[in-house]
C-alpha cells in the first residue's frame, strides 16, 4: 500500500513556518524545539526529493515546489478541521448541514436575519437554501432532498410523516404594467374582461409528482417563468399581467411600475405552511425551526 510522506502534521508545520517567517518563531507557536521542525522538514523534502525552503536573510522563504505544496495542503487542512468540527457536532446531536427550501411566493428577504442568528448561535452548521414552486416544495421534502418547507402551500399531502405549522397567508392582488389599458377600466373590472390579455404564470417545479396550479387565468395566452421574482420582473416589463403577492411588490406600487386592479371575483386564498419530517429530531432543525417561528410571526404584519 502506498504510504504518502506528506502528513497532517508536516503541512501544519509548513503553513505555520510560513505564516511566522522562521523556524525559531513557528516552533514557540506548535510549543515545540526548532530542532523537531527542521527534522520534519528535513524528512518530508528527503523523502519527495525536493527543497521547500530556502534562507533569505532571518527568514525561511518557500520555494515554488513549497509554495504550491502549502497552497493545496491547506485545502487538506481546511477540510480536516470542518471534519473535526462536523464530527464533534454530530456526536452532541448537532446536523452538520440542514437543507431549507423556500416556497416562490415568499420573499427571501425574510429568511436571512433568521437564518443569521441561526448561524451566529450554530456556526459549524451548513445551510443550504434551495427554492421551489408549489408541489414541488412537498416534493422535495417527501423525496428528502430537504429538511424543513417555509411557506409550502395547500394541500398538504395525505402523507404519514409529515408535520405543519400554518403561516399567515399572503395577502395576494392582480396588477398590470403602467400605462396597461386594464389599468383605465372602472373597478371592480370582471374577471371575463381579463381573458384576452397575456398573464404570467409561475411554473411548478415538481418534476416526479402532478404539477398544481394556482389563480390561472384559463382563457388567456400565458407566459411560463420559474420564480416569482422573474414573474413580477415580466409584469413590470409589459410581457403580461397576473396575481402577485402585495408584500412582494410593495415598491413597484408606490412608484407606479405596477398597478393593482380590483376584480369583481376575489382570488382563491390558499393556506402555507411550515414544514418537516416528524422523524427528524435533530436539534438543529429544532432550534432553527423556532427562531424561525419568532421572526415570522414578528413579520406577519408584512404579509
Amino acid at each position: 500500500m502506498y504510504k504518502s510522506p506528506i502528513t497532517i502534521e508536516a503541512l501544519q508545520v509548513l503553513d505555520t513556518i510560513d505564516r511566522r517567517g522562521s523556524f525559531a518563531a513557528a516552533a514557540e507557536q506548535l510549543k515545540k524545539v526548532p530542532s523537531a521542525l527542521s527534522y520534519i522538514v528535513q524528512k518530508l523534502e528527503e523523502q519527495m526529493a525536493v527543497t521547500l525552503f530556502v534562507r533569505q536573510g532571518r527568514r525561511s522563504v518557500l520555494t515554488p515546489a513549497g509554495r504550491h505544496l502549502l497552497e493545496e495542503g491547506r485545502k487538506v487542512l481546511g477540510t480536516v478541521s470542518k471534519l473535526t468540527e462536523q464530527t464533534q457536532t454530530i456526536s452532541h446531536g448537532w446536523e452538520p448541514k440542514i437543507n431549507i427550501t423556500f416556497d416562490s411566493i415568499f420573499d427571501m428577504q425574510l429568511l436571512l436575519a433568521p437564518l443569521a442568528q441561526f448561524l451566529q448561535e450554530h456556526p459549524n452548521i451548513e445551510i443550504d437554501l434551495n427554492e421551489e414552486v408549489m408541489n414541488g416544495s412537498w416534493e422535495a421534502l417527501i423525496e428528502d432532498r430537504t429538511d424543513l418547507l417555509i411557506a409550502a402551500p395547500e394541500p398538504v399531502p395525505n402523507q404519514q410523516g409529515i408535520s405543519v405549522i400554518a403561516l399567515d397567508n399572503p395577502k395576494q392582488v392582480f396588477v398590470v404594467p403602467k400605462g396597461h389599458e386594464l389599468a383605465s377600466f372602472q373597478s371592480p373590472v370582471n374577471k371575463s374582461e381579463i381573458d384576452n390579455y397575456r398573464t404570467v404564470i409561475v411554473h411548478d417545479s415538481a418534476k416526479n409528482a402532478i404539477p398544481w396550479s394556482s389563480n390561472i387565468i384559463e382563457q388567456s395566452r400565458h407566459f411560463y417563468v420559474s420564480a416569482v421574482e422573474h414573474k413580477i420582473q415580466a409584469i413590470v416589463a409589459g410581457i403580461g399581467v397576473g396575481y402577485l403577492p402585495k408584500s412582494r411588490i410593495q415598491s413597484q406600487l408606490a412608484s407606479g411600475a405596477l398597478v393593482e386592479v380590483e376584480l369583481n371575483e376575489a382570488e382563491k386564498i390558499s393556506g402555507i405552511y411550515l414544514a418537516w419530517k416528524t422523524v427528524n429530531k435533530g436539534k438543529g432543525l429544532k432550534r432553527l425551526k423556532e427562531i424561525m417561528q419568532q421572526h415570522l410571526d414578528s413579520a406577519s404584519s408584512t404579509l
